[in-house]
């Protein structure tokens, strides 16, 4: 039995609790052991974003000292998994460190992308038909470049209609930081985005991080909009198991 390391991300542990519970549970179904270190911490996005580097250096280092052995870290955000995969070697460069940045972030993977590039997942829809759409989080489109997996396994859903969204590749508005710095912008950023996916008749958004959603899913709330936003790793078990979205 393979072994990795979940890291289960700020929002994962703080409100998206039940979502890392899910991606936990499709690594199992792979006959994956997951080892979940309970002292892990932020992956220091945040604080790399607004130019705090030296703060953020010692939460790599952290993090590269916690998930140590020569296993994959699995992360359940492409935006979090481009920040330990990429970004911490640019922290690094030119450093003493900058070889165990490469080192470490070789080992670090998306989720979709292990379940779907390494693990090779085949999944069976037992839900009813059902009409959705993508976002995709800057991040993971840009950085991680993992986008191409999360719909190679929602293209594996039969009864799953993936209907494309207009400027699906521009920002949510969400942007970290951004969305508190500039809340204005952000509000415009996002209330476009809905009037997209309000439009092209879906019944679902689906997305791969969860800052994407929270911004997304709050602004529908607020706007009354009847498209409901689901993470994709609640939207994949949901379908497997065959439980009700």
């Amino acid at each position: 039995m393979s072994k990795v390391y979940f890291f289960a991300t700020c929002l994962g542990n703080a409100i998206y609790t039940q979502t890392a519970l899910n991606a936990i549970k499709l690594l199992r179904r792979e006959g994956v052991e997951v080892i979940f270190k309970k002292d892990q911490t932020c992956c220091g996005q945040p604080s790399y974003n607004t130019g705090y580097f030296e703060d953020t250096r010692k939460i790599a280092l952290y993090n590269m000292g916690l998930f140590k052995d020569n296993y994959p870290v699995i992360v359940p955000s492409g935006s979090c998994a481009g920040m330990m995969k990429h970004d911490y070697v640019e922290l690094f460069k030119g450093t003493e460190f900058e070889g165990k940045a490469k080192e470490f972030g070789s080992r670090v993977y998306d989720l979709c992308e292990y379940l779907d590039k390494v693990l090779k997942a085949k999944y069976e829809d037992k839900g009813e038909k059902v009409k959705i759409t993508w976002h995709s989080n800057c991040h993971a489109l840009r950085v991680q470049k993992s986008i191409q997996s999360a719909k190679n396994l929602l293209a594996q859903l039969k009864n799953v209609e993936l209907i494309d969204l207009e400027r699906e590749e521009e920002c949510c508005g969400f942007g970290g930081t951004f969305a508190v710095k500039e809340p204005e912008i952000s509000n415009a950023i996002v209330s476009q985005k809905i009037k997209y996916i309000e439009e092209s008749g879906a019944e679902f958004l689906v997305s791969g991080d969860g800052g994407c959603l929270l911004n997304i899913s709050g602004t529908m709330g607020k706007m009354g909009s009847k498209v409901k936003a689901i993470h994709l790793y609640d939207f994949l078990i949901k379908r497997i198991e065959g439980e009700k979205l």
